[in-house]
């Protein structure tokens, strides 16, 4: 996220939130409570802003339903007998009201169910709404949650609470406020199952000085540090009780830290994410006031400077000829290229590019070519190789020990300069630097991209899906996936799936967040047997409700700009049968399967006549009859293969796909 935007959320955050964080001990006048409510429980003044995912790992979060005419939260615990018997009652209320537009959820912040158990028990008690995971409990204890089958009806247009009771009365709350009438008390009681809240407030207790200081230096000042790309530094205790309510906020709406890869699914080397215990300390902190503590300010006592280079002075520094980006208006893609300053040939174990206008700069890419062109100008169709690359909000590219990417000696560089606009006209110097190892690595990192650029996407559609694969023909070992789209996208997936039809999840992203881009590097890397499929889901939202829509009445198809979108994921691997001094020719290997995994939406493996779509399905529809050589109303592998020779220009279609899997992460 741009510098200044984040400094307007700063502003709203540290006004409006700060009452928002409070919490009555009694019910809201204007709020009818049914005689069963706990006395002991608190209402929220107002309810705040949260994402959550639900048990099938998509995201929900609840300003973005704003448009409702109502929003029903319903908590549920695994085993209660009360919540089991409302789930009738749930579905019809789901029905008949959500065609009216009113919103319904589940909330689980029981502490013994996990996210398996939740699956099952919905499945077995007919609960077909999405549940969310409240693991943390932050959710359930700022509404002041204390038993299950409890229903929450919320008024989007004042994020207050209008009804509180048994879910028996959620249809008399939501006609009463349709109508704009008083919503009525419920005199049933609650029969749900208790949910202990242990942590309720334990933020009495904690201090910065003791308890949110060391968490802040470790997780946050890297990039919340003078210099660093945050929007404020955490200098000092008056500063982050400051931005207190704004760190409240994007913790609750899972915004930062900008690590998108959800816990519940596998584990990562760079994980950034808070752990729930930190989680749970800065929000109970903040609730509670923020206090201070005796003793020196941590954070004030050192102060942080950002490196120029994190990972210390490069090896070789390259310069990217400087672009003014104006201040309006769409730019073409920038593709420069300068001399290769090496004078020999050397093996990358690392890169950083710094955008020299980070606000304005939405992607670098790389490529070595064998001598510099006659125009001056980059053609991705001659990159042999990548000399690091970038996505807004990504980090250093570092390789695995003992694996890496070779730089030839002398020839050029192109680059791939993709510039957003933003309301100022601004000068762009971005440098790459490249760190080399002092002796040649025995193992060669390569890329893939999986790709579909056939996606469309119609008008005001709120989830829409689309699917892409690679097919690996020989043994591998998977390092990371860089996940890329646009404003567009909503969440995405990777599976792998064995050649037995076994299919496991490796990176789940409830929540795609154009703004901060990154490789997610697994713990261990991921066996893939030969024959076996790495595939990508996407889901884009191009409706209203997505804050950064650009328009929501249009369709969307593949485009570079970011107003158009993709589908894109480059994946780092070796290849088990390859090492430095023996290599391969890796994109011969894809060759055969590029163009199946790119339109194959329903997997079986063949291509249909209602997949070839987008510019170049049309061309393959085209020759469809032509190329159906056992006239079985589909393509198979060998088909398409065979169908690739008849598309005008496919040399070069073919070589920018090869490129394309290289790009973002600096693979060869």
């Amino acid at each position: 996220m741009s510098t200044a935007r984040l400094g307007v959320l700063a502003l709203l955050a540290s006004t409006a939130l700060l009452s928002s964080c409070a919490t009555d001990t009694t019910a809201p006048s204007a709020m009818a409570q049914g005689s069963a409510v706990n006395a002991s429980a608190t209402t929220p003044a107002s309810v705040d802003n949260f994402m959550l995912v639900d048990a099938n790992l998509e995201a929900h979060e609840l300003y973005r339903l704003t448009g409702a005419p109502a929003v029903v939260i319903v908590t549920q615990a695994n085993g209660d007998a009360a919540i089991r018997g409302a789930a009738p009652q749930l579905k019809a209320l789901a029905s008949s009201y959500g065609a009216k537009g009113v919103e319904f959820l589940l909330l689980n912040s029981s502490l013994k169910d996990s996210r398996e158990a939740i699956l099952a028990e919905a499945a077995k008690a007919g609960l077909e709404l999405p549940i969310l995971m409240d693991s943390n409990q932050l959710i359930g204890e700022s509404l002041g949650v204390t038993r299950s089958a409890e229903a929450f009806v919320i008024n989007p247009k004042t994020w207050t609470v209008a009804y509180r009771g048994p879910v028996v009365g959620v249809g008399a709350a939501l006609d009463a406020l349709a109508a704009g009438q008083p919503v009525p008390a419920s005199t049933v009681a609650l029969n749900g199952a208790a949910i202990a809240f242990p942590e309720r407030g334990a933020g009495a207790k904690l201090t910065y000085v003791k308890d949110v200081a060391p968490i802040l230096e470790a997780k946050c000042v890297a990039c919340h540090q003078e210099g660093g790309i945050g929007p404020f530094a955490m200098s000092n205790y008056d500063m982050v009780k400051g931005f207190s309510p704004m760190i409240r906020e994007v913790i609750r709406t899972d915004r930062m830290p900008p690590y998108n890869a959800d816990p519940h699914v596998g584990k990562f080397s760079d994980d950034k994410n808070l752990s729930p215990a930190e989680i749970k300390t800065l929000v109970h902190w903040i609730e509670a006031g923020a206090p201070r503590g005796e003793g020196k300010d941590p954070l004030g006592s050192v102060k942080h400077v950002a490196a120029e280079w994190p990972l210390g002075k490069p090896d070789l520094i390259l310069t990217i000829p400087s672009f003014k980006v104006p201040a309006s208006g769409i730019v073409d893609y920038q593709r420069p290229a300068i001399a290769n300053p090496a004078t020999e040939g050397r093996w990358i174990r690392a890169t950083t590019v710094k955008p020299g206008d980070r606000q304005s700069v939405h992607h670098i890419l790389t490529g070595w070519m064998s001598e510099m062109p006659a125009n001056g100008q980059s053609s991705e169709t001659r990159w042999r190789g990548s000399v690091g690359g970038y996505a807004v909000g990504a980090e250093s590219n570092v390789y695995a020990p003992n694996v890496g990417s070779y730089l030839p000696k002398g020839g050029a560089i192109g680059f791939q300069m993709h510039y957003t606009p933003y309301g100022k006209e601004a000068v762009d110097n971005s440098q790459i630097g490249v760190y080399f190892y002092d002796k040649p690595p025995e193992l060669m990192m390569r890329n893939v991209v999986v790709i579909d650029p056939t996606i469309t996407i119609a008008p005001n559609t709120a989830r829409h899906k689309e699917v892409a694969y690679v097919e690996f023909p020989n043994d591998a070992l998977l390092y990371s996936a860089f996940p890329h789209a646009h404003y567009r996208a909503y969440a995405n997936d990777l599976w792998l799936q064995t050649p037995d039809g076994k299919k496991t999840l490796l990176l789940s992203m409830p929540r795609y967040d154009f703004n901060w881009q990154r490789a997610y590097t697994f713990e261990k890397p991921i066996k893939i047997p030969a024959g076996s499929r790495i595939i990508a889901n996407y889901t884009y939202d191009n409706s209203k409700r997505n804050p950064s829509n650009p328009d929501p009445t249009i369709k969307v198809t593949w485009g570079e700009q970011s107003h158009e979108e993709m589908l894109f994921t480059s994946l780092s691997f070796r290849w088990l049968d390859e090492t430095a001094a023996k290599q391969v020719d890796s994109d011969a290997r894809f060759a055969k399967t590029r163009l199946m995994g790119m339109m194959d939406d329903n997997l079986d493996g063949k291509l249909q006549k209602a997949e070839a779509k987008g510019q170049m399905g049309t061309m393959i529809a085209g020759y469809f009859d032509r190329i159906d050589a056992n006239k079985d109303g589909s393509l198979d592998k060998a088909e398409l293969a065979a169908a690739q020779a008849l598309l005008p220009g496919r040399r070069g279609r073919a070589a920018e796909a090869s490129n394309a899997s290289r790009q973002l992460t600096g693979g060869r």
